[in-house]
Parts: C-alpha cells; sequence; structure tokens
C-alpha cells in the first residue's frame, strides 16, 4: 500500500468533506488519519490516505483537479519509528510573540521531533490574560524525555509542561 498525504485549503463552505471522501472512496483509498480545521473563514486540513499503487495516481489526478480547494498532495511510504516513544506533552503559557518557535527549537535541540501541534489562545478564567495552549505529540527517545521537558520548563517562568496519555 502506498500511502497520499493530502494538504488543501479553501473558502469555507458545506460540503467539502463529503466531496474529499467521496473522491478517496471513488479511487479504493482508505481514510487514515486527518485534522481539518475551520480557521478564518478558510477550512483547510491535511488527510493521510491509503491506496493501492495501481490507484493512487488516479486518486491524486482527482484532487488536483478540484476547483474549490488548492490541493498539494505527497505520495509516500510509512516511515519506521525505530527506538523512539510517542509522548504528548500539554503546554500552557502567557501568550507572547515567538512562542511555538521557541518550543520547537528546544525540542529540536533535545533531540526530539514534533509529530502533531494543536494550539490556541484563550483567556485566562480570572485574570482574562491571554493564554497559550498547545497539545504536542513529539517522537523521542525515552532516555532523553526527562532532560527534554526540563529544557521545555526553562524556557519561561510561566511555562507549565503536563504529559498526557
Amino acid at each position: 500500500m502506498d500511502h497520499l498525504v493530502i494538504s488543501f485549503v479553501g473558502k469555507d463552505q458545506p460540503g467539502i468533506v463529503d466531496k474529499l471522501s467521496g473522491i478517496i472512496q471513488q479511487h479504493q483509498g482508505n481514510w487514515q488519519n486527518s485534522s481539518l480545521h475551520h480557521l478564518t473563514g478558510t477550512f483547510a486540513g491535511v488527510i493521510e490516505v491509503s491506496a493501492s499503487s495501481e490507484h493512487i495516481e488516479a486518486l491524486n489526478q482527482a484532487l488536483q483537479a478540484l476547483q474549490e480547494l488548492q490541493v498539494q498532495t505527497q505520495i509516500t511510504t510509512p516511515a519506521d519509528s525505530g527506538e523512539q516513544a510517542a509522548v504528548t506533552l500539554e503546554l500552557t503559557a502567557n501568550d507572547r510573540q515567538g512562542i511555538v518557535q521557541d518550543i520547537s527549537s528546544v525540542i529540536h535541540q533535545q533531540g526530539g521531533n514534533l509529530i502533531k501541534l494543536v494550539s490556541k489562545q484563550g483567556a485566562a478564567p480570572h485574570t482574562g490574560q491571554t493564554m497559550f495552549n498547545a497539545k504536542a505529540q513529539i517522537a523521542v527517545n525515552q532516555t532523553q524525555l526527562d532532560t527534554l521537558i526540563s529544557a521545555l520548563e526553562n524556557l519561561a517562568d510561566d511555562l507549565m509542561v503536563d504529559i498526557s496519555q
């Protein structure tokens, strides 16, 4: 099985997921993983689809022909994760410019690989101050996990790091 990673963005309108899933099914693809979001009047997402090599190119062409979405695709094969463990971290801090760059830099410097990052801004319950909240899935060698968490916590006095499952 080959895999097709699809990223897309377009004006939000009803039926986008239905249209994408219909094209995938029509070409015997299997929707594996996805992250889809409404962002300021647009709809954007990333989808991983598996399909046999005899159907993958036709699927790719059908997706590229969509007029209402900007679509990019990449045919790939699943990677071997090796000795690295996937860890989910919940990060909370006062929001500030550059916080994502600071966090991603520490993860990289400590030998981690950022697999998934979902972040949002929100108001703190009692003060109303703008807070940064993120859930990050990271692949890291288990022996480096404590060092990684310490390095993240040392970024700022207000950064809290929790390991979740």
